[in-house]
Protein backbone atom coordinates (compact mmCIF):
# COMPACT_ATOMS: atom_id res chain seq x y z
CA UNK A 1 0.00 0.00 0.00
CA UNK A 2 1.31 3.36 -0.83
CA UNK A 3 2.94 5.38 1.92
CA UNK A 4 0.12 8.37 1.27
CA UNK A 5 -3.44 8.40 0.45
CA UNK A 6 -5.66 10.80 -0.29
CA UNK A 7 -7.03 12.93 2.62
CA UNK A 8 -10.32 12.23 4.22
CA UNK A 9 -12.15 12.24 7.50
CA UNK A 10 -11.25 9.56 9.14
CA UNK A 11 -12.40 9.59 12.92
CA UNK A 12 -15.50 7.92 13.03
CA UNK A 13 -14.98 7.36 17.09
CA UNK A 14 -15.26 9.97 20.00
CA UNK A 15 -11.93 9.83 21.62
CA UNK A 16 -12.75 12.08 24.83
CA UNK A 17 -10.53 12.78 27.78
CA UNK A 18 -11.72 14.27 31.04
CA UNK A 19 -9.60 15.30 34.48
CA UNK A 20 -10.42 17.24 37.33
CA UNK A 21 -9.60 16.56 41.13
CA UNK A 22 -12.31 14.94 43.69
CA UNK A 23 -15.68 15.91 43.11
CA UNK A 24 -15.20 17.63 39.94
CA UNK A 25 -17.68 16.24 37.82
CA UNK A 26 -15.59 14.18 36.02
CA UNK A 27 -18.14 10.83 35.99
CA UNK A 28 -21.26 12.34 35.72
CA UNK A 29 -20.08 14.30 32.54
CA UNK A 30 -19.08 11.34 31.10
CA UNK A 31 -22.28 10.04 31.78
CA UNK A 32 -24.01 12.86 30.06
CA UNK A 33 -21.93 12.67 27.23
CA UNK A 34 -22.32 8.88 26.73
CA UNK A 35 -25.82 8.66 27.02
CA UNK A 36 -25.98 11.58 24.49
CA UNK A 37 -23.88 9.68 21.94
CA UNK A 38 -25.92 6.58 22.46
CA UNK A 39 -29.13 8.72 21.81
CA UNK A 40 -27.59 10.34 18.91
CA UNK A 41 -26.89 7.35 17.37
CA UNK A 42 -30.06 5.59 17.55
CA UNK A 43 -31.59 9.27 16.43
CA UNK A 44 -29.40 8.58 12.97
CA UNK A 45 -30.38 5.02 12.89
CA UNK A 46 -26.78 3.77 13.40
CA UNK A 47 -26.63 -0.17 15.02
CA UNK A 48 -24.26 0.86 17.67
CA UNK A 49 -26.85 2.90 19.19
CA UNK A 50 -28.47 -0.78 20.06
CA UNK A 51 -25.67 -1.99 21.55
CA UNK A 52 -25.04 -1.85 25.35
CA UNK A 53 -22.89 1.02 26.85
CA UNK A 54 -19.88 -0.69 28.93
CA UNK A 55 -18.54 1.18 32.24
CA UNK A 56 -14.73 -0.19 33.58
CA UNK A 57 -14.84 1.07 36.98
CA UNK A 58 -12.02 1.63 39.31
CA UNK A 59 -13.65 3.60 42.27
CA UNK A 60 -17.68 2.45 42.01
CA UNK A 61 -18.90 5.46 40.33
CA UNK A 62 -21.01 3.02 37.96
CA UNK A 63 -23.47 2.75 41.05
CA UNK A 64 -24.56 6.19 41.14
CA UNK A 65 -25.17 6.76 37.93
CA UNK A 66 -27.08 3.33 36.65
CA UNK A 67 -30.24 5.22 37.41
CA UNK A 68 -29.86 7.75 35.05
CA UNK A 69 -29.05 5.27 31.84
CA UNK A 70 -32.28 3.27 33.41
CA UNK A 71 -34.80 6.46 33.14
CA UNK A 72 -32.54 7.11 29.34
CA UNK A 73 -33.54 3.00 28.45
CA UNK A 74 -30.11 2.32 28.03
CA UNK A 75 -28.75 -1.00 29.06
CA UNK A 76 -25.33 -0.80 31.12
CA UNK A 77 -22.81 -3.16 31.31
CA UNK A 78 -19.96 -2.72 34.32
CA UNK A 79 -16.51 -4.32 35.16
CA UNK A 80 -15.04 -3.03 38.59
CA UNK A 81 -11.54 -3.76 38.43
CA UNK A 82 -8.23 -1.73 38.26
CA UNK A 83 -6.28 -4.58 36.30
CA UNK A 84 -4.51 -3.25 33.53
CA UNK A 85 -4.95 -6.78 31.53
CA UNK A 86 -8.80 -5.76 32.21
CA UNK A 87 -8.22 -2.40 30.71
CA UNK A 88 -6.95 -4.20 27.28
CA UNK A 89 -9.73 -6.58 27.24
CA UNK A 90 -12.51 -4.00 28.27
CA UNK A 91 -11.46 -2.10 25.15
CA UNK A 92 -11.38 -5.08 22.77
CA UNK A 93 -15.07 -5.86 24.17
CA UNK A 94 -16.64 -2.63 24.09
CA UNK A 95 -15.53 -2.35 20.22
CA UNK A 96 -17.11 -5.93 19.53
CA UNK A 97 -20.43 -5.38 21.57
CA UNK A 98 -20.53 -2.36 23.03
CA UNK A 99 -21.96 1.36 21.72
CA UNK A 100 -19.90 3.52 24.01
CA UNK A 101 -16.89 2.65 26.74
CA UNK A 102 -16.18 4.75 29.74
CA UNK A 103 -13.36 4.47 32.06
CA UNK A 104 -13.24 5.98 35.12
CA UNK A 105 -10.49 6.53 36.37
CA UNK A 106 -7.97 5.63 34.13
CA UNK A 107 -5.03 6.83 36.81
CA UNK A 108 -6.01 3.47 38.95
CA UNK A 109 -4.71 1.32 35.92
CA UNK A 110 -1.69 3.40 35.75
CA UNK A 111 -0.81 3.57 39.50
CA UNK A 112 -1.50 0.05 40.21
CA UNK A 113 0.65 -1.13 37.27
CA UNK A 114 3.23 0.52 38.23
CA UNK A 115 3.07 -0.29 42.31
CA UNK A 116 2.69 -4.49 40.86
CA UNK A 117 5.83 -3.67 38.39
CA UNK A 118 7.56 -2.42 41.50
CA UNK A 119 6.60 -5.06 44.16
CA UNK A 120 7.41 -7.65 41.18
CA UNK A 121 11.20 -6.40 41.13
CA UNK A 122 11.65 -5.66 44.50
CA UNK A 123 11.89 -2.01 43.92
CA UNK A 124 11.49 -1.04 48.11
CA UNK A 125 13.08 2.22 47.64
CA UNK A 126 11.02 3.55 44.05
CA UNK A 127 11.29 2.53 40.32
CA UNK A 128 14.61 3.01 38.63
CA UNK A 129 15.16 4.70 35.04
CA UNK A 130 15.49 1.43 33.36
CA UNK A 131 12.21 0.55 34.61
CA UNK A 132 10.35 3.13 32.97
CA UNK A 133 11.25 1.77 29.36
CA UNK A 134 8.97 -1.35 29.99
CA UNK A 135 6.34 -0.09 31.73
CA UNK A 136 5.89 2.93 29.23
CA UNK A 137 6.08 0.39 26.29
CA UNK A 138 2.75 -1.86 28.17
CA UNK A 139 1.24 0.93 28.37
CA UNK A 140 1.39 1.88 24.86
CA UNK A 141 -0.52 -1.15 24.71
CA UNK A 142 -3.82 0.45 25.78
CA UNK A 143 -3.06 4.21 24.08
CA UNK A 144 -2.74 2.06 20.65
CA UNK A 145 -6.50 0.62 21.56
CA UNK A 146 -7.75 4.13 22.88
CA UNK A 147 -6.64 5.92 19.54
CA UNK A 148 -6.82 3.07 17.05
CA UNK A 149 -10.07 0.91 18.15
CA UNK A 150 -13.52 1.29 16.42
CA UNK A 151 -15.08 2.16 19.70
CA UNK A 152 -16.49 5.62 21.49
CA UNK A 153 -14.37 6.06 24.04
CA UNK A 154 -14.38 8.63 27.64
CA UNK A 155 -11.71 8.73 29.45
CA UNK A 156 -11.67 9.70 33.29
CA UNK A 157 -9.00 10.71 34.61
CA UNK A 158 -7.24 12.61 38.17
CA UNK A 159 -6.08 15.91 37.93
CA UNK A 160 -2.45 16.23 39.37
CA UNK A 161 -0.18 19.49 39.02
CA UNK A 162 2.62 19.44 37.14
CA UNK A 163 6.00 21.79 38.25
CA UNK A 164 8.75 23.40 37.60
CA UNK A 165 12.37 24.95 38.89
CA UNK A 166 12.69 28.57 39.00
CA UNK A 167 15.11 31.12 40.11
CA UNK A 168 13.74 34.27 41.99
CA UNK A 169 15.60 37.47 42.33
CA UNK A 170 18.46 36.18 44.84
CA UNK A 171 19.26 33.38 42.36
CA UNK A 172 17.61 30.69 44.53
CA UNK A 173 16.12 27.82 43.04
CA UNK A 174 11.84 27.69 43.52
CA UNK A 175 9.53 24.80 42.96
CA UNK A 176 6.50 26.86 41.69
CA UNK A 177 3.31 25.30 39.98
CA UNK A 178 3.35 25.37 35.93
CA UNK A 179 -0.16 23.61 35.20
CA UNK A 180 -2.22 20.43 35.78
CA UNK A 181 -2.07 17.03 34.06
CA UNK A 182 -3.97 13.73 33.80
CA UNK A 183 -2.26 11.69 36.47
CA UNK A 184 -0.94 9.01 34.33
CA UNK A 185 1.84 8.00 31.68
CA UNK A 186 2.60 10.94 30.96
CA UNK A 187 1.71 10.94 27.68
CA UNK A 188 -1.55 9.76 27.99
CA UNK A 189 -3.30 13.49 28.43
CA UNK A 190 -2.03 13.67 24.06
CA UNK A 191 -4.29 10.81 22.96
CA UNK A 192 -7.63 12.21 23.31
CA UNK A 193 -9.11 14.39 20.39
CA UNK A 194 -11.01 16.55 22.77
CA UNK A 195 -9.08 16.37 26.45
CA UNK A 196 -11.18 18.78 29.24
CA UNK A 197 -10.62 19.91 32.38
CA UNK A 198 -13.39 19.62 34.99
CA UNK A 199 -13.14 22.45 38.00
CA UNK A 200 -15.60 22.43 40.96
CA UNK A 201 -17.04 26.38 41.97
CA UNK A 202 -18.18 27.75 44.92
CA UNK A 203 -20.01 30.57 46.03
CA UNK A 204 -18.35 32.78 48.91
CA UNK A 205 -21.95 32.01 50.79
CA UNK A 206 -21.68 28.85 50.18
CA UNK A 207 -24.80 28.45 48.97
CA UNK A 208 -24.61 27.99 45.42
CA UNK A 209 -21.64 25.05 43.85
CA UNK A 210 -21.20 24.47 40.42
CA UNK A 211 -19.02 22.54 37.96
CA UNK A 212 -17.05 24.09 34.91
CA UNK A 213 -15.67 22.13 31.47
CA UNK A 214 -12.82 24.30 30.07
CA UNK A 215 -12.14 22.91 26.45
CA UNK A 216 -7.97 22.17 26.66
CA UNK A 217 -7.99 20.82 23.15
CA UNK A 218 -10.14 20.17 20.69
CA UNK A 219 -8.65 18.94 17.58
CA UNK A 220 -11.95 19.89 15.56
CA UNK A 221 -10.96 23.59 16.78
CA UNK A 222 -14.93 24.22 17.41
CA UNK A 223 -15.04 24.59 20.87
CA UNK A 224 -11.41 24.52 21.96
CA UNK A 225 -10.21 26.94 24.88
CA UNK A 226 -14.54 27.39 25.98
CA UNK A 227 -15.44 26.77 29.04
CA UNK A 228 -18.61 25.61 30.11
CA UNK A 229 -20.87 26.23 33.10
CA UNK A 230 -22.59 23.00 34.39
CA UNK A 231 -22.21 21.15 30.98
CA UNK A 232 -24.39 18.54 29.08
CA UNK A 233 -24.11 16.67 25.81
CA UNK A 234 -25.14 19.80 23.55
CA UNK A 235 -22.25 21.68 24.49
CA UNK A 236 -19.63 19.30 23.44
CA UNK A 237 -22.01 18.31 20.38
CA UNK A 238 -19.86 20.66 18.15
CA UNK A 239 -16.55 18.42 18.01
CA UNK A 240 -18.73 15.38 17.81
CA UNK A 241 -20.73 16.41 15.06
CA UNK A 242 -17.18 17.00 13.14
CA UNK A 243 -16.42 13.26 13.56
CA UNK A 244 -17.43 10.87 10.56
CA UNK A 245 -20.29 8.81 12.36
CA UNK A 246 -21.08 5.82 10.98
CA UNK A 247 -18.06 6.08 8.60
CA UNK A 248 -14.77 4.56 8.81
CA UNK A 249 -12.49 4.85 11.16
CA UNK A 250 -8.91 4.93 9.50
CA UNK A 251 -6.67 4.71 12.62
CA UNK A 252 -3.02 4.87 13.39
CA UNK A 253 -1.18 2.06 11.06
CA UNK A 254 0.92 0.70 14.00
CA UNK A 255 1.92 -2.01 11.28
CA UNK A 256 4.22 -0.20 10.08
CA UNK A 257 7.79 -0.04 11.83
CA UNK A 258 11.36 0.12 11.16
CA UNK A 259 12.59 -3.27 11.29
CA UNK A 260 14.26 -2.22 8.45
CA UNK A 261 16.56 -0.36 10.38
CA UNK A 262 17.88 -3.46 12.16
CA UNK A 263 19.30 -6.24 11.68
CA UNK A 264 17.44 -10.19 12.31
CA UNK A 265 19.41 -10.20 15.92
CA UNK A 266 18.85 -6.48 16.52
CA UNK A 267 22.20 -5.25 15.45
CA UNK A 268 21.57 -1.30 14.18
CA UNK A 269 21.37 -1.98 10.03
CA UNK A 270 24.56 0.57 9.92
CA UNK A 271 26.73 -1.57 12.13
CA UNK A 272 25.66 -4.45 10.28
CA UNK A 273 26.68 -2.99 6.81
CA UNK A 274 29.65 -1.16 8.31
CA UNK A 275 30.67 -4.79 9.14
CA UNK A 276 29.65 -5.93 6.01
CA UNK A 277 31.76 -3.70 4.14
CA UNK A 278 35.06 -4.02 5.89
CA UNK A 279 34.51 -7.69 5.43
CA UNK A 280 33.98 -7.20 1.51
CA UNK A 281 36.95 -4.59 1.29
CA UNK A 282 39.00 -7.61 2.95
CA UNK A 283 37.93 -10.12 0.50
CA UNK A 284 38.66 -8.02 -2.28
CA UNK A 285 42.35 -7.63 -1.13
CA UNK A 286 42.24 -11.59 -1.02
CA UNK A 287 40.96 -12.02 -4.37
CA UNK A 288 43.34 -9.64 -6.32
CA UNK A 289 45.99 -11.51 -4.38
CA UNK A 290 45.00 -15.08 -5.34
CA UNK A 291 44.97 -13.93 -9.27
CA UNK A 292 47.88 -10.96 -9.50
CA UNK A 293 49.83 -11.73 -6.33
CA UNK A 294 53.52 -10.88 -5.54
CA UNK A 295 54.91 -7.53 -5.16
CA UNK A 296 56.33 -6.43 -8.81
CA UNK A 297 55.57 -3.43 -10.82
CA UNK A 298 53.32 -6.23 -13.00
CA UNK A 299 51.24 -7.68 -10.34
CA UNK A 300 50.45 -4.13 -8.75
CA UNK A 301 49.82 -2.51 -12.00
CA UNK A 302 47.05 -5.52 -12.26
CA UNK A 303 45.49 -5.44 -9.58
CA UNK A 304 45.00 -1.28 -10.15
CA UNK A 305 43.76 -2.08 -13.24
CA UNK A 306 41.13 -4.34 -11.27
CA UNK A 307 40.30 -1.79 -8.86
CA UNK A 308 39.84 1.08 -11.92
CA UNK A 309 37.20 -1.53 -13.54
CA UNK A 310 35.20 -2.55 -10.38
CA UNK A 311 35.21 1.08 -9.04
CA UNK A 312 36.42 3.88 -11.54
CA UNK A 313 39.39 4.39 -9.31
CA UNK A 314 42.97 3.23 -8.71
CA UNK A 315 43.35 4.98 -5.09
CA UNK A 316 42.38 2.03 -2.37
CA UNK A 317 41.58 5.32 0.10
CA UNK A 318 38.88 6.40 -1.85
CA UNK A 319 37.33 2.83 -2.48
CA UNK A 320 37.29 2.83 1.30
CA UNK A 321 35.73 5.36 1.72
CA UNK A 322 32.17 4.06 -0.94
CA UNK A 323 29.26 3.30 0.75
CA UNK A 324 28.28 -0.46 1.38
CA UNK A 325 26.08 -1.09 -1.60
CA UNK A 326 29.11 0.16 -4.23
CA UNK A 327 31.47 -1.61 -2.71
CA UNK A 328 29.02 -5.12 -2.66
CA UNK A 329 28.57 -4.47 -6.12
CA UNK A 330 32.04 -4.00 -6.75
CA UNK A 331 33.10 -7.31 -5.58
CA UNK A 332 30.85 -9.28 -7.25
CA UNK A 333 31.76 -7.63 -10.58
CA UNK A 334 35.54 -9.04 -9.36
CA UNK A 335 33.84 -12.45 -8.46
CA UNK A 336 32.53 -12.72 -12.27
CA UNK A 337 35.17 -11.61 -13.91
CA UNK A 338 38.60 -13.50 -12.14
CA UNK A 339 36.15 -16.29 -10.35
CA UNK A 340 33.89 -16.71 -13.45
CA UNK A 341 30.84 -16.93 -10.43
CA UNK A 342 28.65 -14.55 -8.89
CA UNK A 343 29.82 -14.13 -5.21
CA UNK A 344 28.25 -16.06 -2.51
CA UNK A 345 29.45 -17.21 0.90
CA UNK A 346 28.91 -20.93 1.75
CA UNK A 347 30.80 -22.03 5.13
CA UNK A 348 32.17 -25.21 4.40
CA UNK A 349 30.32 -28.10 6.28
CA UNK A 350 33.14 -30.06 8.09
CA UNK A 351 30.87 -32.70 9.65
CA UNK A 352 30.22 -35.78 7.34
CA UNK A 353 27.93 -38.17 7.91
CA UNK A 354 29.50 -41.89 8.67
CA UNK A 355 29.07 -43.26 5.50
CA UNK A 356 30.96 -40.17 4.13
CA UNK A 357 34.17 -40.97 6.31
CA UNK A 358 34.36 -44.56 5.33
CA UNK A 359 34.86 -43.42 1.96
CA UNK A 360 37.62 -41.97 2.71
CA UNK A 361 39.61 -44.73 4.20
CA UNK A 362 41.62 -46.42 1.28
CA UNK A 363 40.63 -49.69 0.62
Amino acid sequence: MPLFQPATNGQAFLKMGLMGFAGDGKTYTATQVAIGMVQLMRKRGLDLGNRPAFFIDTETGSDWVKPRFDEADLSLMVAKTRSFVDLLEAVDVAEREGSVLLIDSISHFWRVLCDEYAQKRNRKRGLEFSDWAWLKGEWSKFTDRFVNSQCHIIMCGRAGFEYDFFEDDAGKKQLEKTGIKMKAEAETGYEPSILVLMEKHQALDGNRVWRTATVLKDRSTKIDGKTFENPTFKDFLPHIEYLNLGGQHFSVDTGRDNSALFADDGTPRWMQERRAKEIALDEITEVLNKHHGGTTQDAKRAKADWLEKAFSSRSWERIQSLDWPTVRAGRNFLWLQLEGVEYSYQPPDHEKRPEEELSDVPA
